[in-house]
């Protein structure tokens, strides 16, 4: 297990290296991204830059740039002004933004933009400054410089998501729960893995268990809508294939620790993507050949990561490890023919196709269903099971009004 922690690691390790390189960020054609029917206009959130040094202006439009529309400002004044036109998702400000300082900047902004729900990070090189002790106390979050692609990611994902979070509160408490719960599993556990920490397969699956009365209670809508607009597109894209690979197998009569199978496993099965670089997770476009190649590794780094978790059920493995395989063997990573899938890997694969087809992604609109499960038909045997297809469209035919506007 030592050694497994230690190969995840030095995948994360070389993934906060390579979004580093800014020729990541223009590389454009290529292979897709293994689904028909991608669109390649983007829908890139804003983030503004309020700092007085071009090169930290330079550096962050690079390591950005691939996932978020990007504008740099040399002092406050300038950003006012274009707040009022282009109403950025993000504002991250420089201790020493011009001309009375980062604090200052982010108070001036701040009553620009009104009761507008944007965050803001400030920006130090020094966690004892001023600034700093001010930003813990206004409890706005900032970043030290010099910081790890990862560690930047995932500060600029929690404060553009942040907003979306607080709107949980209004949820039932079963539905709360079951948004706060998943998302806090799913930031905390690669740290975990990380750290050397032990992991407990019931801990995860105790987390999973209010996602699951939701959708024994058909509150489908509450919890799907619960993390539309949120920047986390893996935890996004996961949360929703474990309620909809819940729901599949709820309305397929199965039950209890079941259910915790399907769900922990959709939470947990691209995990892997940690270990991707974000340049290439989130590019807007076409994928070239190897950075294809690069993505289609983040199933066996996955496999890395519930290899450290204790008593994991192998239907977690088999939904991680095979819900890319196709039915004729042309899948991946393995090339499992249809003899040799189960029907949870079956399931999985239905499941995962018709998620990536109905996320919004910075490079596609959401399909809908129905144009998502157009698409999935005409795929063929070749690719997904017809039988198990046909029974989950039916159950969404069943539950469209839990399913709409999500």
């Amino acid at each position: 297990m030592a050694a497994t922690r230690q190969a995840f690691a030095r995948f994360v390790r070389e993934q906060e290296v390579c979004g580093d390189r800014p020729e990541a960020n223009r590389a454009r054609g290529g292979n897709g991204r293994g689904l028909p029917g991608d669109d390649t206009q983007t829908l890139l959130k804003t983030i503004f830059v309020v700092d007085p040094l071009a090169r930290h202006q330079t550096d962050l439009a690079r390591a950005l740039g691939a996932q978020y529309r990007v504008k740099t400002f040399s002092d406050t004044v300038t950003a006012k002004a274009a707040a009022k036109a282009d109403l950025p998702s993000l504002i991250m400000v420089a201790e020493s933004a011009p001309p009375d300082g980062g604090l200052a900047a982010i108070q001036h902004l701040k009553a620009t933009l009104g009761n507008r729900a944007i965050g803001f990070i400030g920006m130090t090189r020094d966690p004892a400054s001023f600034f700093a002790e001010s930003c813990r106390r206004e409890k706005i979050p900032f970043l030290v410089k010099p910081v790890s692609n990862h560690a930047l990611f995932d500060l600029i994902t929690k404060s553009i998501s942040q907003p979306i979070e607080d709107r949980w509160a209004t949820l039932g408490d079963n539905e709360r729960r079951a948004l706060v719960q998943t998302v806090e599993l799913f930031r905390a556990l690669p740290d975990q893995i990380l750290s050397g920490e032990p992991v407990q397969y019931d801990h995860i699956k105790d987390s999973c268990g209010p996602l699951v009365t939701a959708v024994c209670n058909n509150k489908l809508s509450d919890v799907l809508s619960g993390v539309k607009g949120h920047d986390n597109y893996t935890y996004v894209h996961s949360f929703r294939i474990a309620v909809f690979l819940s729901h599949f197998g709820h309305e397929l009569g199965l039950r209890d620790d079941d259910l915790l199978t399907l769900s922990t496993g959709g939470l947990i099965h691209d995990l892997g993507k940690v270990a991707i670089p974000h340049q290439v997770l989130n590019k807007p476009g076409k994928l070239t050949d190897d950075e294809w190649t690069i993505m289609k590794t983040h199933v066996d780094r996955g496999l890395e990561v519930i290899d450290c978790i204790e008593d994991v059920p192998r239907g977690v493995v088999t939904i991680a490890a095979q819900h890319h395989e196709k039915m004729d063997g042309t899948g991946y990573p393995r090339g499992l023919k249809a003899a040799e899938l189960n029907e949870l890997a079956r399931m999985s694969a239905i499941v995962d196709v018709f998620g990536a087809l109905t996320d919004e992604r910075i490079y596609k609109p959401p399909h809908p269903p129905d144009k998502a499960l157009a698409i999935m038909r005409d795929m063929g045997p070749n690719h997904l099971d017809q039988h198990l297809l046909g029974l989950f469209r039916e159950m969404l035919l069943d539950t469209a009004s839990y399913l709409a506007d999500v």
